[in-house]
């Protein structure tokens, strides 16, 4: 083991992280009926979460509102300072509004409440003072104080910010259990995340059809089998019988054991030489359902087959790659 000592720089930083850590295991033990109250209000708002904040607790309040809106909760930033000049109209009677102060008393949020309270606007405040101007106005009151900042005196604002931050993320989770949000419902709000891709594209998104896909007759010579993979690049062909069905596939390992085995490696058709009972995929099942069966059965392609099992495409691993499913 070293016996290193760890440098100031790094001394600050795991002050800084245990004093966070401290201020937001103190945050858990807050966590009252208030809570309950700002869950019900925001569940059966009608309209829109507003979130609104000056400052670093501004900076915050869009997070949460990002969060919010990212799991199907509609919902905004409204900036308090512009708010007072026009910007309220953007709010009506059926929204709830989300306020961070952590002084409870911040005079642009102060300015805003008057109006707001006469629209009949509910409105939950999250603040580091439960007994603050703020606080008094608002329907529900989160309380997000600390013992103190992370350093400097408590001059620069650093466990307040993530103990609000905490506090929205809680907000959301509490309100997606509730609702029974899935992985499935995140998916669909994320198409062009991992996530989505994984969840949301289908084999029959990315496989590849028509001509692209390499097929023989059970009776084609072994030429033809040979040009047929050579021309459409995958490795392998599908073999089908008289009426269109699979029955078997030629791949690269296929050839080189029957070259091993036959003086003449054009000798003989493509049902002598092909595996059967190939392993295949539906174009509805889900992509990342390529990707297992590929790992299971260590292959780089799969065929794709409709109900009377017809080859109607193919599926390599690059596919996969490409589509940002791996």
């Amino acid at each position: 083991m070293s016996d290193k000592q760890p440098s100031p720089r790094q001394q600050c930083a795991a002050r800084v992280i245990a004093r966070e850590a401290e201020a937001i295991a103190a945050l858990a033990r807050k966590i009252d009926d208030r809570f309950d109250c700002a869950v019900d209000l925001i569940r059966n708002c009608r309209g829109r979460v507003i979130v609104t904040g000056m400052g670093k607790s501004g900076l915050i309040g869009k997070k949460i509102a990002a969060t919010f809106s990212s799991t199907g909760i509609a919902s905004f930033f409204l900036h308090p300072a512009e708010g007072g000049h026009g910007d309220l109209g953007l709010v009506s009677a059926d929204d709830v509004v989300l306020a961070i102060s952590k002084s409870g008393d911040s005079d642009e949020l102060v300015d805003i409440l008057p109006p707001l309270k006469r629209l009949g606007v509910p409105i939950i405040l999250i603040t580091g003072r439960v007994d603050s101007p703020l606080a008094r106005s608002s329907d529900c009151v989160l309380d997000a104080s600390v013992n103190g900042e992370a350093g400097l005196d408590n001059l620069v604002p650093t466990s307040s910010t993530t103990a609000a931050l905490v506090l929205g993320d809680a907000l959301v989770m509490a309100l997606l259990e509730e609702r029974g949000f899935t992985k499935e419902d995140f998916a669909r709000l994320h198409p062009k995340g991992q996530l989505g891709r994984r969840l949301l594209l289908t084999v029959g998104d990315i496989m590849h059809t028509g001509d692209a896909v390499p097929v023989v007759r059970h009776d084609a010579p072994m030429k033809v089998v040979i040009l047929e993979v050579t021309a459409k690049r995958f490795g392998s062909t599908a073999v089908v019988d008289d009426n269109g069905r699979l029955i078997g596939i030629f791949t690269d390992g296929d050839l080189r054991r029957w070259v091993e085995k036959k003086a003449d490696p054009f000798a003989g058709t493509a049902a002598e030489a092909m595996t059967r009972n190939p392993k295949t995929i539906k174009a509805e099942e889900l992509a990342v359902s390529v990707l297992n069966r590929m790992q299971e059965h260590k292959i780089t392609c799969l065929l794709v087959v409709d109900d009377t099992s017809r080859p109607i495409g193919i599926v390599h691993l690059h596919d996969l790659l490409a589509a940002g499913v791996v």
